[in-house]
């Protein structure tokens, strides 16, 4: 049996969760949603939970204790997956740095707002061949983002992606692009037995900018409750890949 995703947070189905949701709800990933404003609740934790995805869900909606139980179960074998946004890692009111799930996930954060917010071109890298990535053209056709949350990585994980950002000079009727920095943009580690993950950017507008649209065909998709989205088949994709890879699953 499939094990279930527990998806929390991107405001709610009919905005930003739409995305993610409507792409489990496309490939027949089975997952439970609770939007950014609720609560967290402990029953929520069921037996068949294999990945808990926490995105612009603030630490706010959870008690110490909670997220104690939470860390525990990861320790056990629970995935835990972090995506980028403005109530995700620090970001304006994400919070997290000063909880358990600093230990938990595989990178450092930042004390402060670690925001970055972009006007010029961010690419993403390919660092490390990977099951998650591999078969998908990022070398051949690299998709842009449009922001992400800034952390380092820690020893002993892999950084399978990069954000490489460039200042773009136009001169004299020509176009120059001066690389400026590099940051990690999903990294895998572990907690105890379970698989931990931590991805820097969107995956709904605004931050994921042209990467929703990544792909050389469409794909739409509708999740229960939410509204119509059209992305790219890379995009999509990459998402099923990526919990698929996390709960132990093959689609």
């Amino acid at each position: 049996m499939k094990k279930r995703v527990l998806y929390l947070g991107d405001t709610r189905l009919q905005e930003a969760a739409g995305y993610l949701a409507g792409v489990m709800s496309y490939y027949g990933l089975p997952y439970d949603y609770h939007s950014s404003d609720a609560a967290f609740q402990e029953s929520w934790l069921t037996d068949d939970i294999g990945l808990v995805i926490l995105s612009d869900y603030p630490a706010a909606n959870f008690t110490p204790e909670q997220l104690q139980q939470l860390a525990a179960e990861v320790e056990n074998g629970l995935s835990f997956l972090m995506i980028g946004g403005w109530g995700s890692f620090v970001g304006l009111d994400g919070g997290y740095q000063k909880t358990i799930a600093a230990e938990i996930l595989p990178v450092a954060m930042q004390d402060t707002d670690d925001r970055m917010n972009l006007y010029s071109p961010c690419l993403i890298k390919q660092c490390h061949p990977h099951s998650v990535v591999q078969d998908l053209p990022f070398e051949q056709e690299t998709p842009t983002i449009g922001g992400f949350n800034q952390f380092v990585a820690k020893e002993n994980t892999d950084v399978i992606l990069s954000s490489v950002q460039f200042k773009a000079i136009c001169q004299d009727g020509s176009v120059h692009f001066e690389k400026t920095v590099e940051n990690p943009l999903l990294v895998f580690g572990s907690y105890g037995v379970g698989k931990t993950a931590a991805f820097a950017t969107d995956v709904a507008p605004h931050w994921v900018g042209p990467l929703v649209d990544w792909g050389d065909r469409r794909l739409a998709a509708c999740a229960p409750g939410g509204h119509p989205i059209e992305v790219g088949c890379w995009y999509a994709a990459f998402l099923k890949n990526l919990i698929g890879w996390l709960t132990d699953s093959n689609v």
